[in-house]
């Protein structure tokens, strides 16, 4: 995409219904998204990454002078500003066109991004990981980019392990990987080799620098992911050589991943709220094996006021299962045309809101307990519900404790399992995790 000229501007497409406007105002650059307008710097020194889209990183740190994108400030209830998270760099998808001979190339790891700044782990969002003493030991004093990782499909385990507050021997298990160093000058290949000599002095005990080997070809990229992949890795990252660290995304990153696709059976659908009130807002599905889940992204205007009807098999995109067999990011595709909706055949369903105007017959049997925990700075709690026939109980606490319980009796099976659904929907909201006990 040209430049933009004094007086000139174009629309770009971001994640909202109506694209951002970019403009050059005597050489001032502007975007209507969020990003830039929240920026408490002067105008002539913000940028977005609609704005380096469009110019490139380079022209932006030159227009800029080197200013990084700030995040907006998040503001409490009382007026006074929060902390927002580190100044990560946040990759791009591949378009598949763009030729990625000579990148960098490493495996995407299925782990938590950690950001060291020199004296503790912070998360994306700012949060602190308190990890114990003996684990970070001689780690470099200067800004580190990583992950926390344990191992290929342990991601839910590593979560469970990072988000507590106690410290614990748990952390045994995990190792910090480093792959980028953010204060560093220079291009990529200058960070890679500050990194490798910070590290060698430190000899730090759970750190290592993470592997990066250049793409032959287009070829060797995509032999490379089906190893990873055939290894139940995530995928690939790719970095542009002589690359800056830039805050924010940046097509000098890029994620490389195969999406699987899959059919699922229409069970309800969940109504939409905010922009989608009145509206869907998800479709509740069922695989072949069981399997119950939610998809709610990947939908037009049009499909949400009309949506597939309960029985109707779909076809949905994702990319991984989680370790409960449950789609992680499904992403809606479309209706199966050629597979007839067939009432009889649709498995019972039993924690999901039935689509509006229509009528269930469908008995509704008892549900095994689904067991979620929340852990931050501030909590350390787990919350449960359970169906049996027309009732539901809930259970909550802090984790190691037997907790309180609450059992609730409705009119039916059905309206039990739609307040089951509605509080997993809210728990869900609120930060929980689901895990096994």
């Amino acid at each position: 995409m040209p430049d933009l000229q004094d007086g000139e501007s174009t629309e770009m497409q971001g994640s909202g219904s109506k694209p951002y406007i970019l403009k050059n105002s005597g050489g001032v650059y502007s975007c209507t998204c969020p990003a830039w307008r929240n920026q408490s710097i002067a105008i002539e020194k913000r940028t977005c990454k609609h704005l380096r889209k469009l110019r490139g990183d380079d022209a932006e740190v030159t227009r800029t002078g080197g200013a990084l994108p700030q995040r907006p400030a998040k503001t409490a209830a009382d007026g006074v500003e929060e902390a927002s998270g580190p100044p990560l760099l946040l990759a791009e998808s591949w378009d598949t066109a763009t030729d990625l001979t000579d990148w960098w190339m490493s495996e995407k790891l299925d782990g938590v991004r950690a950001y060291w700044d020199g004296k503790q782990f912070l998360s994306r969002q700012g949060n602190i990981y308190h990890a114990p003493d003996w684990f970070i030991e001689h780690l470099p004093a200067v800004p580190l980019d990583g992950e926390l990782w344990i191992d290929r499909k342990k991601f839910q385990r590593t979560v469970s392990i990072v988000r507590r507050q106690d410290k614990s021997d748990l952390w045994n298990e995990v190792r910090f990987l480093i792959f980028d160093a953010p204060a560093a000058t220079g291009g990529f290949e200058d960070r890679l080799a500050h990194l490798k000599d910070a590290l060698a002095k430190g000899s730090a005990r759970f750190a290592r620098q993470h592997a990066h080997e250049r793409c032959k070809s287009l070829d060797a990229l995509r032999a490379e992911l089906a190893r990873i992949e055939a290894l139940q890795g995530e995928g690939l990252m790719l970095r542009q050589p002589g690359s800056k660290y830039i805050a924010g995304r940046s097509s000098t990153l890029l994620k490389v991943k195969t999406f699987h696709d899959a059919e699922a059976v229409v069970m309800g659908h969940l109504a939409g709220a905010g922009r989608h009130k009145g509206r869907m807002g998800a479709l509740l599905v069922r695989l072949s094996d069981g399997t119950d889940f939610a998809i709610g992204t990947g939908f037009s205007d049009r499909e949400r006021e009309n949506p597939p009807a309960i029985g109707a098999t779909v076809t949905f995109r994702y990319q991984e299962l989680s370790d409960a067999g449950v789609p992680r990011f499904p992403s809606w595709v479309g209706v199966r045309l050629d597979a007839a909706v067939k009432p009889a055949q649709v498995p019972s369903v039993h924690s999901f809101i039935p689509a509006p105007r229509q009528q269930s017959t469908i008995s509704t049997p008892s549900s095994k307990p689904r067991y979620f925990e929340f852990i931050d700075d501030a909590s350390n709690k787990f919350w449960e519900v359970s169906q049996s026939g027309n009732s539901m109980t809930t259970r909550w606490g802090r984790i190691g404790s037997t907790g309180q319980s609450k059992t609730k009796t409705f009119a039916d099976e059905q309206s039990a399992a739609n307040a089951v659904t509605k509080l997993i929907q809210a728990k869900t909201d609120e930060g929980y995790v689901e895990r096994d006990k």
